[in-house]
């Protein structure tokens, strides 16, 4: 082998290499900043830069060690993997000695590629927890300093402070020494909120903002010349422990971060702002917000396209999966702070197109796992995340952590004579909620939240079920669980597992055949609520689209009708309304309402003051939404994975498809994470179609591009950078 071509090998992995423990990138952190590895025997995984062409792995060896003195081919102390003819790069676990708590390890790996043996990456440093469970890794909270963007001082002496955009986050603050007010025991009454409003004197905090939107007023002793922190109280109704109906706990904040509260103004009034305003001591570096959130990396995704609504929106919608990773796990905005498998999904699929990050969503899902809410759908949801976990990363860490119970929540047992499941035929009792760890009082159906409302568009009324109407036999949740018992047959086969999975594909088939026979309405072209109802619903049809269930000749009429409804579902079913445009091939339609102006948009949320997504679409719809959920963020997901057409057929994108799906958005360019690298795409339609792509080494993209005639011819292509114009 020759210098140069070792030097262009050595390329391929650069020095440091991109190397993850457990699904944790790792770069050189701070000691309190250190991912915490809680398995005895971690998994590797890493990533590779392309050279000139396309890079294919081969087969790699990885080395762990003690010390980086350790590190040599043959002698590692901890595991020497040997070599090993493999293209996997994720997910593999360390079969070495069991690793100590609380100690520091080494490890590197070497790859050979089509160009030959790269030689080994510079070793890496990770620690291990203090206690060894074998739960997933993650990272301790971050705290980012940030200054206000606007300090304003109003006639009667107070001072406004504008950061922005709201957090969850605390609060310091340092009136200067020589303060006339200033004195040990001096009192400071400061209001903090997510909304303002105009009065005749200027603006202040919305004292009375409605709904649950956060507000609140607090006294604090400051002292002139220090800093003051303001400590904010706990909330009984986010810190009570079982205090809901599936009777698990909120996440509380570690003890070493401290209680937060989502704000993005503060307001303060007193003889400390008087004096600010006097002595000219207003900069806005004496007032720091500190957010709390889980690692973030902005420039791990990038989206920009032609339509400066849908930049807005996704501006939006970003910024919602980092501000709410407040507690390291996945919660349901302020209100409880319990995960919700729901809510966990969308967040999910939306932390995964805007981080190149997976540990948090992997502790949020093994915590869902033991501690399950009460809709009957989201128990079948719980399956869906384990999925997206392995498909996303290549790590079979929680499919086989938990497939016994996986198979529980296919919630087969439920399954009547007619071929369709019903939670309510017969009564649910504590051995079947033993089956799924269910510890609530009642397990029932939900399809959309709230649930409750007459139908129609654009109806100010609570509800956003589109008057679904609830029988024995449920239409939402018998389409999910199609798509649940198809999705564990692929686990199974993941797994090696084919007796398993021979018998979820027997089953997912006779439930696809019997929620076709008895849920369509073939005069009406479209999906009945149930079988003993002649309403027809969007969810009914929304969730038949999303999730395959609809044999090819009845696509048509379906997606006319889903289309007649409009945007008659919350922003959780959102997220399965769009899947299920893009299904079916509506693209310009899918496009419209996620660009709408109308009162159920992501505009509007933006309209009424939030710079988060909202957990409705308004007041009109839910009375006491919040503004901080990230359930309501589904074009984070949606614009990478739909309109960008970027989504795993492989594990771990060792194969992708890439499927744009324009619609309206003429133009548009895009940086989508993945864990084997970045993955950039753009298109233009302005002059017939151009699709320019770039995915990382050892992978292959399944390419769909359109003819001019209509449909669609799909070309297979390697690694690297390439340009395609129109097919003919």
């Amino acid at each position: 082998m020759t210098a140069s071509l070792i030097a262009l090998i050595l390329a391929v992995l650069p020095i440091p290499g991109r190397l993850m423990t457990d699904l944790v990138e790792h770069t050189d952190w701070p000691e309190e900043s250190r991912p915490l590895i809680r398995s005895s025997h971690p998994s590797f995984s890493w990533t590779i830069e392309n050279g000139n062409g396309p890079v294919r792995q081969k087969g790699y060896r990885i080395l762990v060690a003690e010390s980086p003195e350790k590190l040599r081919e043959g002698s590692a102390d901890v595991w020497d993997s040997g070599y090993r003819c493999s293209p996997v790069r994720t997910g593999i676990r360390c079969e070495g000695l069991a690793l100590e708590p609380d100690r520091d390890y080494y490890w590197t790996v070497g790859i050979r590629t089509n160009r030959g043996w790269s030689g080994y990456v510079a070793p890496r440093m990770f620690r291990t927890a203090y206690e060894l469970d074998g739960g997933p890794a993650y990272y301790p909270l971050q705290k980012t300093a940030e200054n206000p963007e606007s300090v304003r001082t109003l006639p009667d002496g107070r001072v406004f402070l504008d950061f922005g955009r709201a957090s969850f986050g605390q609060f310091s603050f340092t009136v200067g020494k020589d303060a006339p007010c200033g004195r040990p025991g001096g009192e400071l009454t400061l209001h903090f909120g997510e909304a303002a409003e105009s009065v005749p004197d200027g603006c202040q905090v919305n004292r009375n903002p409605g709904g649950s939107i956060r507000y609140c007023s607090l006294k604090v002793p400051f002292e002139p010349g220090r800093e003051t922190t303001v400590a904010f109280p706990h909330d009984k109704r986010n810190t009570d422990p079982r205090a809901n109906e599936s009777g698990v706990s909120p996440i509380l904040m570690p003890e070493e971060t401290g209680e937060v509260y989502p704000f993005r103004y503060v307001e303060m009034e007193g003889k400390a702002g008087e004096f600010l305003q006097k002595s000219g001591e207003l900069g806005p570096e004496r007032f720091v917000r500190h957010s709390v959130h889980y690692p973030f990396d902005e420039s791990a995704s990038y989206f920009h396209c032609s339509d400066s609504t849908l930049n807005a929106v996704w501006d939006l919608c970003k910024y919602t999966i980092k501000a709410t990773s407040f507690c390291g796990y996945y919660v349901d905005g302020d209100r409880e702070r319990i995960p919700y498998e729901a809510d966990a999904y969308i967040n999910q699929l939306g932390h995964y197109c805007v981080d190149r990050e997976y540990s948090m969503a992997r502790r949020t899902v093994d915590h869902l796992m033991a501690n399950p809410t009460w809709p009957t759908e989201w128990i079948l949801e719980s399956v869906l995340l384990c999925w997206q976990d392995y498909m996303y990363t290549g790590d079979k860490y929680l499919i086989g952590k938990w497939y016994d119970l996986i198979k529980n929540r296919t919630l087969l047992s439920l399954k009547q004579d007619n071929g369709l499941i019903s939670t309510r035929v017969k009564p649910l009792d504590k051995e079947f909620y033993g089956t799924i760890g269910f510890r609530g009082r009642n397990m029932r159906d939900i399809v959309d939240w709230p649930q409750k409302g007459a139908a129609g568009l654009e109806k100010e009324s609570a509800g956003e079920a589109d008057g679904f109407v609830l029988r024995d036999y449920n239409a939402a949740v018998n389409a999910l669980w199609c798509h649940t018992l198809s999705v564990t047959a692929d686990i199974a086969a993941a797994l090696g597992k084919t007796d398993d999975e021979a018998y979820f594909r027997k089953e997912a088939a006779s439930a696809r055949e019997a929620f076709n026979a008895l849920l369509y309405d073939a005069g009406a072209g479209c999906y009945r609520d149930g079988i003993d109802t002649d309403h027809h619903s969007l969810h009914a049809n929304m969730y038949a689209l999303a999730f395959g269930i609809v044999p090819e000749d009845r696509v048509r009429p379906v997606t006319e009708f889903v289309k007649s409804r409009g945007m008659a579902c919350s922003v959780y079913g959102a997220q399965f309304l769009l899947d299920a445009l893009y299904e079916a091939g509506e693209a310009e339609y899918a496009s419209s309402l996620m660009t709408s102006h109308g009162l159920r948009s992501w505009y509007n949320m933006m309209v009424l003051g939030s710079t988060m997504a909202l957990e409705a679409w308004d007041p009109a719809f839910k009375p006491n939404l919040d503004w901080n959920h990230a359930w309501g963020a589904a074009p984070a997901n949606i614009i990478p994975r739909r309109l960008m057409g970027l989504e795993p057929l492989e594990p771990g994108f060792s194969m992708m498809r890439i499927h744009p799906q324009p619609g309206l958005i003429e133009k548009a360019e895009a940086v989508i994470p993945t864990v084997a690298g970045p993955v950039s795409i753009s298109y233009d339609t302005q002059n017939g179609f151009s699709l320019e792509i770039d995915i990382p080494a050892g992978t292959g993209a399944e390419v769909w591009l359109p003819k001019e005639k209509g449909g669609w011819k799909k070309i297979n292509v390697g690694s690297g950078r390439h340009r395609f114009p129109l097919v003919a």
